[in-house]
């Protein structure tokens, strides 16, 4: 089946440079808030502060985070990286979700260096995101960068959407997953990655 590579957006400097602290301003009068009170003087400039962070995804350039950190190595066999804790904020409401992902491929005389899939797990977290997206975006960025006989990625989150507003649910969690290659094929890979996981 073929997939489509993962999403790797740049924002252009000048489009990254757009001022938002204004349009905060008008979010606050808006709300019928007084943007001129004290506590809110600097509001409009935290909150784009803030959110050039909480988004900085988009100017995140994926082949510099994986550059020079494959290497060649006779190992075919399962690397797992668990409870990779990451924040993304849901694009329908703009209210942040939390989680860990679970992040496994199956080496074809290849690995990356392991501190880099948290940072590519960064690099798509920093946007505004859907779970599901999210999940997918960084299964296929490490097949396609790394080219492994598979990958596996499970996302458990918990959605500020779901918590704080509509059904007000603060307990609940949503699990995604994306299985490629021999994760996806082979019913023991994918049971081995996920009996893994489930370790403690």
């Amino acid at each position: 089946m073929n997939r489509k590579r993962a999403e790797v957006k740049i924002l252009e400097p000048k489009e990254a440079d757009k001022p938002i602290a204004p349009f905060i301003t008008g979010m606050l009068d808006a709300l019928g808030e007084d943007p001129k009170r004290e506590g809110l003087l600097q509001t409009p400039h935290r909150v784009e502060k803030a959110m050039r962070f909480l988004t900085s995804g988009y100017q995140t350039d994926i082949a510099k985070i994986v550059n020079k950190a494959i290497f060649e190595v006779k190992y075919d066999e399962m690397v797992i990286v668990k409870d990779i804790e990451f924040f993304s904020m849901c694009e329908h409401h703009m209210l942040p979700f939390y989680g860990k992902m679970h992040v496994a491929y199956l080496a074809k005389n290849k690995v990356i260096g392991l501190s880099k899939l948290p940072r590519i797990v960064n690099a798509f977290a920093r946007r505004l995101q859907i779970q599901e997206r999210l999940t997918q975006q960084v299964a296929q960025c490490i097949q396609d960068h790394l080219d492994p006989l598979g990958v596996g990625v499970v996302v458990e989150a918990q959605h500020f959407c779901m918590m704080m507003r509509g059904v007000e649910k603060q307990q609940s969690s949503t699990v995604t997953s994306a299985m490629l290659g021999a994760f996806r094929d082979n019913k023991e890979t994918r049971d081995e990655f996920l009996a893994l996981i489930r370790k403690s």
